[in-house]
Order: C-alpha cells, then sequence, then structure tokens
C-alpha cells in the first residue's frame, strides 16, 4: 500500500530518504545474511506497485518480506504494514540542515535487518 502523507513536507522527506534507506537495506541484508549465514533471494512483484520481496531461508525457516514495507519502517515514525494512517518521516534520519544523517540512517537499518534475521 503506499503510504498518505499529511503534506508535501512529509511527501518530499520521503523522497529524500527513499533511496539512501533502499541502498543501505538492501547492503544490510547482504552483510547480516553472510554474518548469520541466511541464504537469501528476491523476487521481482508488481503489486501493489514495483518493487521486490526478498526471502530469508535457514535451516527450516522461511521469512518472507517487501522490500518497499521495510524502507517504509525505516522511513517513517511507527510504520505499519498497510497502515492507512498518514505517515511522518522519523526525524532523526534528517538532521537541521535538513541533511541526511548517515548514521541514525545506518544504525536504523542495520537494527532492522538483525531483527528480521533474528530466530525466535
Amino acid at each position: 500500500m503506499t503510504p498518505k502523507f499529511d503534506d508535501i513536507v512529509e511527501y518530499e522527506k520521503a523522497q529524500l530518504l527513499l533511496q539512501p534507506i533502499y541502498i543501505r537495506l538492501i547492503d544490510n541484508i547482504r552483510k547480516q545474511s553472510e554474518l548469520l549465514q541466511w541464504n537469501i533471494d528476491y523476487q521481482e512483484i508488481s503489486e501493489p506497485f514495483p518493487g521486490y520481496l526478498v526471502s530469508f531461508t535457514k535451516d527450516n525457516y522461511h521469512k518472507k518480506y517487501n522490500l518497499w514495507d521495510l524502507c517504509f519502517q525505516v522511513c517513517f515514525i511507527s510504520y505499519q504494514q498497510g497502515q492507512i494512517e498518514p505517515v511522518q518521516a522519523d526525524k532523526m534520519l534528517i538532521d537541521d540542515r535538513g541533511e541526511l544523517n548517515w548514521e541514525a540512517l545506518e544504525n536504523k537499518t542495520k537494527n532492522l535487518v538483525i531483527k528480521l534475521l533474528t530466530i525466535a
């Protein structure tokens, strides 16, 4: 589902954040899956909009996630898949000058990936 925005400012923040988040997410998936010995596979999808599903497999465990939903979890505060309420960009990811906070972006992305690959 496409996120909804309250105003153009939130939309522009998302535009600034989503590409770097996507790149950091892919890189962290690669690093953590190698480190934790997960097999990963990507499947192209076209609905609800073009993107990819990423599958993680290890032993008898199999997990599958939409990459855009993962990006949205990093980008927006308290994002839930299928959320219909307007989203707000995480203010920690953009500094006072409107620049990306690369350290916060990396940490949030890495922590999400580690959480996804933790076997509960």
